[in-house]
């Protein structure tokens, strides 16, 4: 339903709301998670076992269900010197690069360098920093394992958790099970969807870090970036990546459900985006997390996967450099709420004031419940958080 303040603000803001509106119709079509999942995960990861590592994986990926030249033209068409406000129009203009990018992005996938050097246009490559803070966390010895580490939950149980966890909030939960992931649970931006992998198990305290990294963030930035009069919350500003990913994880943190060896996870996530960089192929990566550092060979072909998937993706470097920000953001006791407005990122906390200045952003309806009380009491993971540079 369209409010009276709402249609004020169209009839003011008329050739950005058109804009805004044309960018949300060719969004829709380039979810880049839909596309860079193999389709035949599991058999390749036998043939790799099988043949002791020394074959890479050759990996199958979904057809383009679009025109990616038409995309690309239709993106560029827009009429932006018609928006006023420099402001505005610089945050559009970025994302129009940005979504641009991204088109570029999936028709490269599974082209090797090509799909590589436009990850890197999106997502970066990590830094030196972020590899020192990963070799940081590395150094320290794995934690005993308790019983909540266990795997023993099936993925109808994890949907029912999940249904139970999501009570608290004012939105509804969509779950739907897939084989073509490689994560054990994502949202579909898109459809508003929680999606479970069905061949795999849960533990406790995977189930929990889950719910509150997937429901807690990702699915409460969807509900409030469909909220907002503009459509660019909900599809998403320049790097927002990095920022959601980062609260992602620090509601992970407040709810106490991180563990060191969810944080090592990510600390291997940064070196395997690193040893892109460096040239590894998928066998080399997978010999630097498995044979070098030891990690277990299941858990270090997800690794490697996540890396090499496309050709080369860089985005899970973001996940440590994200939590590094939002954690030095709850130390100076700022608040996350522009934050969880939608899709958005810290880069462009400016523009988001001038939004809200100009009634073009809203208050956000759906908070994060793990934001309100830090419930960890881990205290090397508050050292490693406090010390990483």
């Amino acid at each position: 339903m369209i409010t009276e303040q709402q249609t004020d603000l169209q009839g003011a803001y008329t050739e950005l709301f058109d804009i805004d509106h044309n960018l949300d119709r060719l969004v829709k079509k380039i979810e880049l998670l839909s596309y860079v999942n193999p389709l035949n995960t599991e058999k390749q990861k036998q043939l790799f076992f099988a043949s002791k590592y020394s074959k890479n994986p050759e990996f199958r990926y979904p057809k383009l269900k679009f025109d990616a030249y038409k995309l690309h033209r239709l993106f560029f068409s827009q009429r932006l010197e018609r928006v006023q406000d420099d402001a505005i129009r610089q945050l559009y203009q970025d994302i129009i690069y940005y979504y641009s990018n991204m088109v570029q992005c999936i028709e490269t996938i599974g082209e090797g360098k090509r799909f590589y050097y436009n990850s890197l246009r999106v997502y970066g490559s990590p830094t030196e920093k972020d590899v020192q803070n990963a070799r940081f966390i590395l150094h320290y010895a794995d934690a005993p394992h308790p019983p909540e580490m266990d795997k023993i939950f099936s993925p109808e149980e994890a949907k029912s958790y999940f249904l139970d966890f999501s009570k608290q909030y004012d939105f509804p939960l969509n779950v739907k099970f897939s084989t073509h992931m490689a994560a054990d649970a994502m949202v579909s931006n898109v459809s508003q969807t929680l999606l479970i992998k069905k061949n795999t198990k849960f533990s406790k305290n995977q189930l929990l870090t889950l719910a509150n990294h997937e429901i807690g963030v990702h699915l409460v930035t969807t509900f409030n970036g469909m909220l907002q009069p503009l459509k660019v919350f909900s599809n998403g500003f320049p790097k927002n990546v990095e920022t959601q990913e980062g609260l992602a994880v620090f509601s992970e943190y407040m709810s106490g459900a991180l563990t060191l060896k969810r944080l090592k996870e990510l600390a291997y996530r940064v070196l395997a985006s690193d040893s892109l960089i460096k040239g590894y192929d998928f066998k080399g990566t997978f010999d630097l997390i498995h044979n070098q550092y030891k990690l277990n060979r299941n858990d270090a072909f997800a690794i490697t996967l996540r890396a090499h998937r496309g050709g080369g993706f860089t985005k899970d470097r973001l996940y440590l450099s994200g939590l590094r920000t939002i954690y030095k953001r709850y130390r100076e006791g700022r608040s996350m709420d522009h934050l969880l407005t939608g899709k958005v990122s810290v880069d462009y906390e400016d523009a988001i004031n001038t939004l809200y200045d100009k009634g073009l952003a809203l208050r956000i309806t759906h908070n994060n419940h793990a934001f309100e009380e830090n419930r960890n009491t881990d205290k090397t993971l508050d050292f490693i958080l406090n010390n990483l540079k």
